[in-house]
């Protein structure tokens, strides 16, 4: 997909971790699907695949602004991301009713919008 990308952390040959990035138009870009390897989780990967795609886009598309969608209910993802300078805005999206998606278990699953301003 044009203005779609994938960045990937290799150790050696071993794919360890990847965020996919979107091009939403001329100052702001989306961050999503951040995955690292279960068992290198809590040193550091994560932070670490965050920043390369934040200096990513800021250099390659001259993007200020990064968001991202994160389940609502996930507290504790929505704090790690707070702490690495990401904030809530108070938008909500309605979760995709399309099966390709996976199907809610519950009514009302929705995504809160976060920012983070690019300096």
């Amino acid at each position: 997909m044009a203005g779609s990308l994938i960045l990937l952390a290799s150790n050696d040959a071993e794919i360890v971790g990847s965020v996919h990035l979107q091009r939403v138009d001329g100052e702001t870009a989306c961050l999503g699907m951040l995955v690292v390897k279960p068992v290198l989780q809590d040193r550091g990967l994560g932070k670490q695949l965050i920043q390369a795609a934040e200096a990513w886009v800021r250099r390659e598309w001259h993007a200020m602004r990064v968001e991202m969608q994160v389940i609502a209910l996930r507290r504790e993802l929505i704090a790690y991301y707070q702490r690495q300078g990401y904030r809530c805005t108070g938008e909500f999206r309605k979760f995709p009713d399309d099966p390709r998606f996976g199907l809610p278990r519950g009514a009302g699953l929705r995504f809160e919008v976060l920012e983070k301003l690019l300096g």
